[in-house]
């Protein structure tokens, strides 16, 4: 595949299990187990994908893993294939034999047909969606489903794949555990394929350049949607792919969307209309087409005639540095190709020196880094960098460093004791106040680093949904972090000295993220910017053995306190000037410079400031000090950074300047810790030490801390760095408790808001003291859910969010459920909902978070799981009188099991409203198999519900 790509496009198949419904396959039957009981039925398909022109067929393993084929009882699941008794539709063979006999199968098809035809195709090993979500959302822990995944490929690469497709992706983090597998257990070729909703969202919540930059990260070798929609549908998706990929795009759309008609799912474009709306997408860049859910080998055949002499091209290296959480990327630096990257953007070339660089390119680079953004306003990357876009010049990026324990106490007391609350409530106070970027460093003396350092790392992504700087100079540590984290993290750090490269970069390389280079090699620290400069050239030339490009490395110049030395601030911002006129990426950590001075607050604003002026384009800060912030403000109004000055009038407009400056409870005031409050950039030590600049003497405050720092005026705890409005987030803006409420309400409230399991416990434990249960959950619990949940329909709030919500929720109720049951009382007060993936289908992923949103608003959730038979259901439904019944399906070849559910029902339990929804469905296909109701997502569900049971 990799010696065709980018030379001609190349084509894929499309759909297997539409197409083996035409061929017998019946309801609740399991694709895959074709591959053993009619090969010659899949060797068959095959073969008439490739006589249709397809260039790359895809294995019958889509639903194969461990979860769906488990080893009998007993049977060591490495010893070898074994066969499970047969019980009704469940699998009745091993995984090894499933992924074995597809192999098997497509060989033989690619040999038939370049026997007959002189063209070899390529065989693609399939893998899909476990069908479980992920921890700390689901209850799949991320290494359960590396192994799952590293199963199948073990087995499909032995025998004989060519590549590796992993499609149908909804969750970035699943994808990467995939991804992962593939590279840990072959050398094959990787093509991921994610699956978007309309809105360009996967079902976790990442948009598109979330799920670009995790996967350029992790260095597939393509990547693309496919499934959901179709070709019409996907182009602003792939679009917008295009525009900010760097590696070859895969386009798989479906065939439109499904309806019914006689009973048998067809799907509303025809091969003529998906070959042109195809073409347009080929022109647009694609590399690789092809189709999914009911594409036949006559879309193919269609496809192929119409646009095989489409002319391609590589993708250009778009010169794009991001980051990425599991919601959305910030992107880092100015325009795309400009900078240091090695392409035509003028980059540095291996062997070329910052000095020959910059004598050559000063001319053209002057003010590249100072254009104004057509962006708009600046940083409507507050929290989500919605502004920040490639090709452009962005505003520069806050990195909040309230996560790292240099100089405060409490921090260090709290991850010492193990205390994740304390470590939460930083997180989003951080979040709220403006930070773009979280650095997450838990270097104290004694602990367990790596285990603390991946303990946090998952606890903070589960709650806040910004990127993240994973901050150590134990590689053990980083690593840990680097595996578990979800999208493409900030690595801090690395420096010139040999040792320190060799063990960080090959982590960057394996798992992706833009790393943090520190001007220091085994000389120390040079005092010339000539001398830090050319550490620059060593860092950068290392970094590309690896294939690490300059467009990830953010170069740290180094901040040393002015009080010992009078020139250090101009050397660094020099070092700041020279990166930034070429095009490069810098940072620093701003407080450094002030140690041992009174007022530090003073001379930290001012260099800030002094230092945008210079280029540099991310700061490690206390977003909670107002000085930094208010520097950092100005500094994008002046600079044509923030447009309409709106970021500015936002966050000031109908403010008045502190009286007294004394008391403003800023940068370095209350305590002497400075804007940040403590070192930067990880500073931990001396050179002679740790290889990282001296920290200066401990600080004795903790401020920027909740309930330490005071708020900027007129910002109000939420106020967006640049672009946003200055919302306040109190505890009755997302409708919960208000501030009139009860201290231990407001804590409730605010808990489930923003996902504090702990926090809601405790709330739920003081709240008893003058409240009953049923009033706390009527009152409290559901009325923050409520305001979640419109947030989670506004899309200004992700799934994972709405996840972690109701999971606080579930804390609370936990601790009022003792006190209820000894009342007599019920949680559901008889209100009860029927759950359940219909036959044949194993993925759950849709039911449980219905489920979970539906009990902690008080419903009793009769989940009957997944692959229900529909006698089983409409039993349940009988014996229960249930009035609603909620049915989910992911797979086309699961649907009609689904259809015949919803008919006995009717016959059964006719008084049941029934509920469908699942990533095949429509509103217009679920009416006409005979659902009362389709519901896209799980608040919709709720909605429904509530109208069935009158509320």
């Amino acid at each position: 595949m990799l010696d065709l790509l980018g030379k001609r496009l190349l084509f894929f198949d499309g759909s297997t299990g539409s197409c083996l419904q035409e061929r017998g396959l019946k309801p609740g039957e399991l694709p895959e187990t074709w591959n053993v009981l009619r090969p010659e039925d899949v060797v068959g398909l095959h073969r008439e994908y490739l006589l249709a022109g397809a260039d790359i067929i895809t294995t019958n393993t889509f639903g194969a893993n461990g979860l769906k084929f488990p080893p009998p009882a007993g049977v060591d699941k490495t010893a070898g294939p074994a066969h499970m008794p047969a019980s009704g539709h469940l699998p009745q063979f091993s995984l090894e034999e499933i992924v074995t006999a597809a192999v098997a199968n497509a060989r033989k098809a690619v040999a038939d047909v370049e026997g007959q035809t002189g063209r070899r195709g390529m065989v693609a090993l399939d893998m899909g969606p476990t069908g479980k979500l992920l921890e700390p959302f689901g209850d799949l822990p991320f290494p359960e489903a590396v192994g799952l995944y590293a199963d199948v490929v073990r087995i499909g690469a032995g025998a004989g794949a060519d590549l590796i497709l992993i499609e149908t992706m909804g969750d970035g983090y699943e994808a990467k555990a995939a991804v992962l597998a593939a590279r840990e257990n072959s050398t094959l070729p990787v093509v991921v394929t994610m699956t978007f909703d309309e809105k360009g969202k996967l079902l976790t919540g990442s948009d598109v350049a979330a799920a670009v930059a995790l996967l350029e990260g992790l260095r597939v070798d393509a990547l693309g949607v496919n499934c959901g929609l179709g070709p019409v549908q996907q182009k602003p998706i792939v679009e917008e792919m295009l525009r900010i990929s760097s590696t070859p795009v895969a386009v798989n759309p479906n065939a439109g969307l499904p309806r019914v008609e006689g009973g048998r799912t067809v799907y509303d474009i025809g091969p003529d209309d998906f070959a042109t709306s195809m073409k347009e997408i080929a022109g647009m860049g694609a590399l690789l087409v092809g189709g999914c859910c009911g594409t036949t080998p006559a879309h193919i055949r269609k496809l192929v005639e119409t646009c095989r002499d489409v002319p391609v091209s590589w993708p250009t290296d778009k010169g794009i540095c991001a980051v990425s959480s599991y919601s959305h990327a910030v992107y880092i630096g100015g325009a795309g190709g400009a900078g240091p990257s090695g392409g035509d953007g003028g980059g540095i070339g291996v062997g070329e020196t910052h000095a020959d660089h910059d004598r050559e390119n000063r001319e053209s680079r002057e003010n590249r880094c100072h254009q104004p953004s057509e962006s708009g306003s600046a940083g409507g990357a507050g929290t989500g960098g919605a502004a920040a876009k490639p090709g452009r010049v962005n505003p520069p990026v806050i990195v909040g460093e309230r996560l790292n324990p240099t100089g405060k106490p409490k921090l260090k007391a709290a991850l010492c004791e193990g205390r994740m609350e304390y470590v939460l409530q930083e997180a989003i106070a951080q979040e709220e106040r403006g930070a773009h970027i979280l650095d997450v460093n838990v270097g104290v003396p004694g602990i367990d680093e790596a285990a603390t350092m991946e303990a946090v790392v998952k606890e903070i992504q589960a709650v806040v949904g910004l990127p993240l700087q994973i901050d150590s100079s134990d590689a053990g540590a980083m690593e840990r972090a680097m595996r578990i984290y979800h999208g493409k993290p900030l690595i801090n750090s690395v420096n010139g000295k040999q040792e320190s490269m060799d063990a960080v970069f090959p982590l960057v390389a394996k798992y992706g993220g833009a790393v943090v280079a520190l001007l220091l090699d085994e000389g120390g620290i040079p005092d010339t910017a000539d001398g830090r400069m050319a550490i620059a050239d060593k860092i950068y030339q290392n970094a590309g053995r690896y294939g690490i490009k300059p467009k990830d490395i953010l170069v740290d110049a180094l901040c040393l306190t002015v009080s010992s030395d009078a020139r250090s601030a101009l050397t660094t911002l020099e070092c700041v000037r020279r990166i930034a006129q070429m095009g490069g990426r810098t940072i620093l950590g701003v407080s450094n410079i002030s140690f041992g001075l009174p007022r530090r607050d003073l001379i930290n604003a001012s260099f800030f400031t002094m230092a945008l002026q210079n280029g540099l384009t991310a700061a490690i800060i206390n977003p909670g000090a107002d000085g930094m912030m208010a520097a950092y403000r100005s500094f994008l109004a002046l600079s044509a950074l923030d447009a309409n000055c709106m970021g500015f009038i936002g966050a000031y407009a109908g403010t008045e300047p502190p009286k007294d400056a004394r008391g403003g409870g800023g940068a370095g005031a209350g305590g002497g810790a400075g804007a940040g409050g403590g070192a930067d950039v990880g500073q931990k030590g001396s050179p002679g030490a740790s290889g990282k600049a001296q920290a200066g003497p401990a600080e004795s405050g903790d401020s920027g801390a909740p309930g330490d720092t005071g708020k900027e005026p007129g910002t109000g705890a939420g106020a967006n760095v640049a672009g946003g409005t200055g919302k306040a987030t109190d505890a009755g803006a997302d409708g919960g408790a208000d501030a009139s409420e009860p201290a231990a309400l407001r804590v409730l409230s605010e808990a489930i808001r923003k996902g504090l399991r702990e926090q809601a416990r405790r709330g739920a434990a003081e709240a008893l003291a003058d409240r009953a249960p049923l009033e706390i959950i009527q009152e409290v619990m559901v009325p923050a859910l409520n305001g979640v949940g419109q947030r989670f329909e506004e899309g200004t709030l992700f799934l994972p969010q709405l996840l972690m919500s109701a999971e606080a929720s579930s804390a609370a109720f936990e601790v009022l459920k003792e006190k209820m049951a000894a009342a007599g009382q019920t949680k559901g007060g008889g209100r009860k909902v029927i759950l359940a993936t219909v036959k044949g289908d194993i993925h759950d992923i849709g039911k449980n978070i219905v489920k979970v949103l539906m009990e902690n608003y008080g419903y009793d959730v009769l989940d009957l799981g997944r692959d229900v038979d529909p006698g089983l259901i409409a039993e349940t439904a009988v014996r229960e009188h249930v009035p609603l019944v909620g049915l989910s399906a992911l797979m086309t070849t699961t649907v009609p099991g689904m259809e015949e559910t919803i008919k006995l029902l009717r016959g059964r339990a006719p008084w049941a409203k029934v509920m469908v929804g699942g990533a095949v469905l429509t509103k217009d296909y679920a009416m006409r198999i005979g659902a009362d109701r389709y519901s896209k997502d799980a608040m919709g569900a709720v909605k429904y519900a509530a109208e069935v049971f009158g509320e």
